[in-house]
């Protein structure tokens, strides 16, 4: 182990911390990049307790941080949890707010006692999406543009764009929020499972908001884990069977039908596991109040729109 990161020769701040923040770190197979996410954590003057869950497959991560000054507690599931561990982490909170980083990701100072000034001040307000930061030279996500160009009507009772997407490394949620919308679905496991969250808390009646003034770092691999795309197309089609219109969920199935007919990449693998779960969907299908409904739509055209344009270029 390397001293810079070695457990223990990260010193937290000494003043007094903010205690309204937990951050949910969720990690499997890399203690390096975990280490050093963990070392930024520790210096947050907001001094957030951390609860890291450890998806693992062996005992290597769990070895390599014990004892490091930033962790509250280490959940360790018998099995890989996926973004299930989000749940669990939760679930261990002792705060009335919870934000979450991954392996590869971490606040800037300043940040969470921001979001927290903001929860305090809307009290309708269940998730805050940050604005994301990549890399060494904290280039914009691609993501915080669209966020930011939401074609959602702003709300008098809550702050920022309101939004029905956010990215799971950079979000600040309210606790009793997200335990009440039942937090990440189990049916999606991972993989753009996001957007069923910001849909079951906007039917449950809470604000979800993006704040380009709260900013989360994002430190991906060079070289991150691949074949993930299979799991983005097969959750797509799986949110719409849970939560939308049925032409909406047909259109979504014709499409991944024929992208897998045109030989797309992950798309075979992702229309036979959506057929396989959609059994289990249509079991727990629910769809969105109306209001929910219409926002979807909106973004829905939206994103066509964008994908129209990027065509035509």
């Amino acid at each position: 182990m390397s001293t810079e990161h070695a457990p223990g020769r990260v010193r937290r701040p000494t003043a007094p911390g903010d205690p309204r923040v937990t951050v949910a770190v969720i990690t499997r197979d890399r203690s390096a990049s975990l280490l050093r996410t963990l070392d930024a954590l520790a210096a947050l003057p907001e001094r957030p307790p951390v609860v890291v869950v450890d998806n693992s497959r062996d005992d290597t991560t769990c070895r390599a941080v014990a004892g490091h000054p930033a962790i509250t507690r280490l959940l360790r599931p018998a099995a890989n949890t996926g973004a299930l561990g989000r749940n669990l982490a939760v679930r261990h909170a002792r705060t009335p707010y919870v934000a979450f980083s991954d392996d590869d990701s971490w606040w800037e100072p300043g940040s969470l006692a921001r979001a927290a000034d903001l929860l305090d001040r809307h009290p309708r307000l269940g998730l805050l999406a940050a604005r994301t930061l990549v890399g060494e030279e904290a280039a914009e996500d691609p993501l915080n543009a669209v966020l930011a160009a939401s074609p959602l009507r702003p709300e008098p009772d809550l702050p920022g764009r309101p939004v029905l997407g956010f990215l799971g490394c950079a979000c600040v949620v309210r606790r009793e929020a997200f335990l009440t919308a039942g937090g990440y679905h189990p049916l999606l496991f991972f993989g753009g499972e996001e957007t069923l969250l910001a849909y079951d808390l906007a039917a449950a009646g809470w604000g979800v908001a993006y704040e380009p003034s709260l900013r989360a770092r994002h430190h991906p691999e060079a070289h991150g884990r691949t074949g993930r795309s299979f799991l983005v197309r097969r959750n797509h089609v799986l949110t719409a069977c849970l939560r939308r219109p049925w032409p909406v969920t047909l259109r979504a199935f014709a499409d991944l039908a024929l992208a897998a007919a045109a030989g797309r990449p992950g798309a075979r693998r992702a229309l036979r596991e959506s057929i396989a779960r959609f059994p289990a969907a249509l079991a727990r299908r629910r769809t969105l109040p109306p209001h929910v409904e219409d926002a979807a739509r909106l973004l829905d055209r939206e994103a066509s729109g964008r994908l129209a344009e990027g065509t035509a270029r």
